[in-house]
């Protein structure tokens, strides 16, 4: 328990994945450490990610949605450095608020799934393809074949359907503060300024800013949990390895944000 009344914060940097450096894991007991210190008088989430997985992120925004809902009294705001964008966008869009440097870049409300084809590589070079499925399209991701439109189509009924799962959760997140461009949800970024008029974010604010200004309570205390190096390195090495046995069978990419 920390002494004296405080604003907490908790960083979200890096990609978002199971096992790195901003995972579900640690920024959910970051928070639940931050709401159990009767001293906290609200939380601030310090966000600079590109994005990562989907699931990560979804799993993050509920938790901020359950302080909120638990904890009606303590405001809940976010604030960008560098880059609030995809997956990190997602979260923040949970909080009360969202503060900007004028700098800042924000956006890419979209999901993407990319690869190579080499098909017709290996035709000039004579090389035969050989490839065994049980499953009609359990090799639908093989970069080494032609694309079957079916199995695009599917793909993109995918990709569509996880798309609007997260504008759904921005629109709830943001409520009528949106301004109603339709480029909102297309995948593009723009600087903080622009981005507080298309409604993504509030304001122009730091984290002492907005501790001072939003909460009243201008001692800031860390309560990002940090990962034992070792228990980071296995996590980390789990994830490498899981990562390269993937792509031995596919080359495409399934970072979806």
């Amino acid at each position: 328990m920390s002494r004296g009344p405080h604003t907490a914060v908790i960083d979200v940097t890096g990609i978002i994945i199971s096992g790195g450096e901003a995972d579900a894991d640690s920024i959910i007991k970051s928070l639940k450490n931050a709401t159990k210190d009767p001293n906290t008088k609200g939380i601030i989430l310090r966000v600079n990610s590109p994005g990562g997985s989907p699931v990560q992120s979804s799993y993050i925004y509920e938790a901020i949605r359950e302080v909120k809902k638990n904890n009606p009294g303590m405001p809940v705001h976010a604030v960008v450095e560098d880059l609030c964008a995809s997956g990190c966008y997602y979260i923040a869009s949970a909080a009360d608020k969202i503060f900007v440097n004028e700098s800042s870049i924000v956006g890419s409300i979209g999901v993407v799934m990319n690869g190579f084809g080499f098909t017709e590589a290996m035709k000039t070079l004579g090389v035969e393809r050989r490839l065994y499925t049980a499953g009609t399209h359990k090799g639908f991701l093989d970069p080494f074949s032609d694309v079957n439109p079916d199995e695009r189509g599917h793909v993109q009924n995918m990709l569509n359907d996880i798309h609007q799962e997260f504008i759904q959760s921005v629109k709830s997140g943001r409520g009528d503060r949106l301004k109603g461009n339709p480029d909102v949800f297309s995948g593009l970024v723009w600087a903080g300024n622009k981005s507080i008029q298309l409604g993504l974010t509030d304001a122009v604010g730091t984290v002492r800013s907005v501790a001072k200004n939003e909460i009243g309570e201008e001692k800031i205390v860390d309560f990002t949990v940090q990962q034992p190096f070792i228990e980071k390195l296995a996590k980390s090495m789990g994830a490498a390895t899981a990562e390269f046995a993937a792509r031995l069978s596919t080359i495409n990419n399934t970072s979806l944000f």
